[in-house]
């Protein structure tokens, strides 16, 4: 019998029961990818993280990150939400992390983590893309408007046309015209089968610029091959959105700042603060962080 702990978190979340919940499971080492593949499963979250040893003493920590049913080389939220409950830990036990900053080894390379305070302590972490913005091919629209079931004229294409982009992780960005489009999009499970396998994209990101309001960015993303029919906050897609509308800024020199809200459609709203950072016409940096909440602790039993 191997028992482990665990403790859950809201991440991009200004209180409890909103932005997106994650596992993080400690001590890890022993299992097998099958076993961490069934915890992940079972917890049934967008994602659970399992914190291991890392291969070299001068990270804090290796880290898997699994959707319900695959292993995912990055994702914003689960090293946003780590970050929280490791400092957090580190802190009660009087041992705080050197200049508040983590480093997590994962499949798509070392990733470094920030963790955010005030005055009363941490309060969640802000995290550097393991990879700079790689802008792929386009989507037709049409195949958007399946996916998502809207008509054609819903997208937006003056600024971008549906597109594949990643910073660590592959999603279809497409802008939509107004805020009751994005409402109203559904995702369509046969047709991400037909055209959106996982290994092309990990999901459909859509989103909505409505500079007078706060956050002036709103966004939706789905990823149902993934067992997410809809994520309340998309750390990983964020991270990309933010290098992706500083790449089609027409400004060669820039840094784009801009908080997003995604999740409010699905009653778990989100606020996510991204960066992006751009030199001589190439995106050199994004991140993206935010607030955690924690919500449970306890102990996994494996028989």
């Amino acid at each position: 019998m191997t028992l482990l702990r665990f403790n859950t978190v809201d991440v991009f979340a200004e209180q409890q029961f909103g932005g997106n919940p994650l596992a993080v499971v400690h001590g890890a080492d022993t299992l097998t990818t099958e076993q961490m593949q069934s915890i992940a499963a079972e917890f049934n979250l967008s994602e659970t993280t399992f914190v291991l040893r890392p291969a070299d003493p001068a990270n804090a920590a290796r880290i898997r990150i699994f959707t319900p049913r695959a292993e995912l080389p990055f994702a914003g939220h689960p090293n946003v939400g780590t970050a929280y409950v490791l400092a957090s830990e580190a802190e009660r036990r009087k041992r705080p992390i050197l200049d508040d900053t983590m480093k997590f080894e994962e499949l798509s390379g070392v990733v470094a983590v920030n963790v955010l305070r005030n005055g009363a302590g941490i309060v969640g972490a802000q995290v550097a893309a393991p990879q700079q913005l790689s802008v792929g091919s386009g989507l037709a629209p049409g195949i958007v408007s399946a996916l998502c079931g809207l008509p054609t004229a819903s997208i937006e294409q003056s600024r971008h046309l549906p597109v594949i982009a990643s910073a660590g992780n592959p999603f279809v960005f497409t802008q939509l015209r107004d805020r009751a489009a994005l409402s109203a999009a559904t995702p369509n499970q046969a047709a991400f089968e037909q055209h959106l396998p996982r290994e092309l994209a990990a999901g459909l990101f859509l989103y909505v610029r409505e500079p007078t309001s706060d956050p002036p960015i709103q966004a939706r993303m789905f990823a149902p091959l993934h067992g997410i029919p809809e994520d309340p906050a998309t750390g990983s897609g964020n991270v990309a959105l933010i290098g992706l509308l500083a790449h089609v800024n027409s400004k060669p020199d820039l840094v784009l700042k801009a908080r997003i809200g995604q999740g409010v459609d699905m009653g778990r709203p989100s606020l996510l603060q991204a960066m992006a950072a751009k030199r001589t016409g190439v995106v050199t940096a994004t991140q993206v962080g935010g607030r955690c909440v924690a919500v449970m602790n306890g102990t996994l039993t494996l028989r």
